[in-house]
């Protein structure tokens, strides 16, 4: 089911003419790193990578989804977003990349 995330995190931010470099996640969450430009509001961009994403896999994977749902959400109502300028892209691929991936 994370495979299927990126993906249609990748064409949300296709759509939004966003780069997601790297991508990674857990059970209860997701690591992306995008690139956007001033243009996008990153609100916009969560709540679209938040919304399609829960709507497609609710859809596709719905038995094994309504076991782990947050109160009948998806996703938590919060994001965490931070600023990485100034720190290397290949710290940031080499963090992602470490985090934990489920079996």
């Amino acid at each position: 089911m994370l495979v299927r995330c990126e993906q249609i995190m990748r064409e949300v931010c296709a759509d939004f003419e966003v780069e997601l470099r790297e991508f990674s996640g857990e059970d209860d969450h997701v690591h992306p790193l995008v690139r956007y430009p001033p243009k996008v509001a990153l609100s916009k961009l969560v709540n679209s990578l938040k919304g399609v994403s829960a709507r497609m896999l609710c859809k596709e994977f719905s038995a094994h989804v309504r076991t782990y749902l947050w109160g009948g959400h998806f996703w938590s109502g919060s994001y965490f977003a931070g600023s990485v300028r100034g720190t290397p892209l290949t710290v940031l691929k080499q963090y992602i990349e470490q985090q934990k991936r489920p079996v």
